[in-house]
């Protein structure tokens, strides 16, 4: 569309574009509602105002009276009992219902301070006070000076004519009550109808305004819009030879030339958008199979490169035994250094053997109880745990879905390494713990150790992130990574708690699986039956901290050892507060 048909499609239908019509509708429509809003405002406020006077003073009002009547015969029924039998325990109801009196009118002036009724409150007060000084009150003193015989039968007829002078001070209050209860009601049904009127009337305000509003909407705004959108669908369906010319008001014919410049601009970036589907597409296959390749070199490389290094370091030896009487001490230092080399570089090789065959080599997933699974990490762990003397409290875990060989190798990673950053002289002591979650298992295990600053909370889990020098702690800084790595092989995560300041607490999560066998550890933390699991006497080769230990049966599939080096993933510090780098 020209620049010329633009301007014939906007003098075909005025000045006014969409936005134009659409501000029009609005402030129609908001001028009515602000003036339905006033009017409804005010009919309700009345409404509420009269229904509250209603329901919260004049039936509170009505209601205490009636109490007050109540009170006022019970210490009159009171005073009776007394005055003929003498006993002190019918001047009970008596003293109830003085202090009952008392209560229901001050209630009677609180929620209704401006009624008309309150002048008949006064006048029972006045004469129930009268009553009680010049009758009730003399007649209890004598019968506890002289006995029921000291009422005289002039005085109690006295006695009855006063308080039957309450007693009509009682109904004309109730009456009045009832009076004030009725215009009450009238007054509340007037609000009510004019309420319903007002509302009725707006409510027709608003549907002729919603019908106006749609024929000039119809006419001005959405019949253009549906012939643009008819069009646009043209062109969307695959069309896009269609010439996308509508009419409309001045914003939709400009729409309309845009649609035309945009359907050729896709006319030719489609065209490009194919060519570049496939290029991306052999990009992505292409670094699919680089990818592999890289796996399987790691592996290849680092299974290859230990027959050499067993061979340095098996010669190494070889030269400083046979050659030990012709060899000096700076000869045979050099050749330690040799051998303590390879045999870090075997420990590293076998490290990135077992980081590589997670994700690559595995089991079918199976239910695996986490206890069994912790059983078998600490029969590997065994050395470790009795060399130590660690206390291990494990809990009441469930039963998740998922590789048995990675999980020991998981437990036996985060348990080896609170045994290994153990604070020297405090006897270690690791808990283990489940609770259940929004559809996944929260397991945290917490220890006694060296702890771990917050700030080094990520680091910890990065491949080859060391944060101690070897000669403070041991290993090759893997473990953490693996473990990260097993958990999110099984579709969870793991992390430090950086709250926990008492040692290291790690906490991860696992899919609750659909086990039969699985326990109910909802709700709480589980174990609060507690088995201390002692350290196994034999099961497995056992592993001093930061070393491999070799798993019993059915640890890895190849007999590799499941390392419990975790990472070195503690941090720097001083010696004793946290797991630091030395030097």
């Amino acid at each position: 569309m020209t620049s010329d048909q633009a301007r014939a499609a906007r003098s075909r239908h005025g000045r006014w574009n969409a936005q134009t019509w659409f501000n029009v509708v609005l402030l129609a429509m908001a001028v009515l509602l602000a003036v339905s809003a006033v009017f409804g405002a005010s009919v309700l406020r009345t409404a509420a105002q009269a229904s509250d006077r209603l329901i919260d003073q004049i039936t509170v009002g009505r209601l205490q009276a009636e109490r007050m009547q109540t009170s006022l015969l019970n210490q009159e029924t009171g005073l009776r009992g007394f005055a003929i039998t003498g006993k002190e325990e019918f001047l009970q109801p008596y003293e109830d219902g003085l202090s009952a009196q008392r209560a229901a009118a001050a209630q009677v002036r609180t929620v209704a301070p401006g009624e008309k009724a309150l002048g008949r409150l006064e006048s029972v007060e006045r004469l129930s006070e009268r009553w009680r000084s010049e009758y009730a009150e003399p007649m209890i003193e004598a019968v506890r000076r002289s006995g029921p015989s000291a009422v005289s039968q002039l005085r109690a007829e006295e006695s009855k004519a006063a308080f039957d002078a309450v007693r009509r001070a009682l109904d004309d209050q109730n009456a009045a009550w009832s009076a004030a209860r009725d215009r009450a009601r009238a007054e509340l049904e007037r609000t009510r109808t004019t309420r319903d009127t007002t509302f009725f009337i707006i409510l027709a305000g608003f549907l002729l305004m919603i019908v106006t509003v749609a024929v000039l909407l119809r006419v001005a705004v959405f019949r253009p819009l549906a012939r643009l959108g008819e069009a646009s669908r043209r062109v969307t369906g695959g069309d896009f030879s269609h010439h996308v010319d509508t009419g409309g008001p001045a914003d939709l014919a400009a729409l309309s030339s845009d649609m035309e410049a945009m359907r050729l601009r896709i006319v030719t970036e489609l065209e490009e958008a194919r060519g570049s589907r496939q290029q991306i597409a052999a990009q992505a296959e292409e670094l699919k199979r680089s990818n592999a390749e890289l796996e399987q070199f790691a592996y290849v490389a680092s299974h290859d490169l230990q027959e050499p290094l067993r061979k340095i370091a098996s010669f190494c030896q070889m030269l400083q035994q046979r050659y030990a009487d012709q060899l000096d001490e700076r000869a045979n230092t050099y050749i330690d250094f040799a051998v303590d080399g390879a045999k870090r570089m075997q420990v590293l090789i076998n490290e990135l053997l077992t980081f590589s065959r997670v994700g690559r080599v595995r089991q079918e997933p199976a239910p695996a109880g986490l206890n069994e699974m912790i059983g078998h990490a600490l029969a590997n762990l065994a050395a470790a745990v009795e060399e130590s003397d660690a206390e291990i409290e494990v809990g009441d875990l469930p039963v998740v879905v998922g590789d048995r060989t990675q999980l020991v190798m998981l437990w036996q990673n985060l348990i080896g390494n609170s045994l290994k950053f153990r604070t020297p002289g405090r006897r270690p002591h690791i808990r283990i713990e489940a609770e259940r979650g929004d559809g996944e298992w929260r397991i945290s295990l917490t220890d006694n150790g060296i702890g771990i600053p917050a700030h080094f909370a990520d680091k910890i889990f990065v491949i080859f992130q060391r944060l101690h020098h070897r000669d403070a702690y041991e290993g090759t800084g893997i473990g953490l990574a693996l473990c990260r790595k097993i958990v999110e092989q099984h579709q969870g995560r793991i992390w430090l708690d950086t709250e926990y300041t008492e040692g290291a607490r790690f906490v991860l999560t696992l899919p609750v699986a659909d086990v039969p066998d699985a326990p109910d550890v909802s709700d709480g933390e589980a174990g609060a039956e507690r088995t201390d699991v002692p350290a196994p006497s034999s099961g497995g080769t056992p592993a001093s901290p930061g070393e491999t230990a070799e798993p019993s049966a059915g640890v890895a599939a190849d007999g590799k050892a499941a390392r419990a080096e975790a990472g070195d993933s503690h941090d720097p510090g001083n010696a004793e507060g946290t797991r630091a780098e030395s030097g």
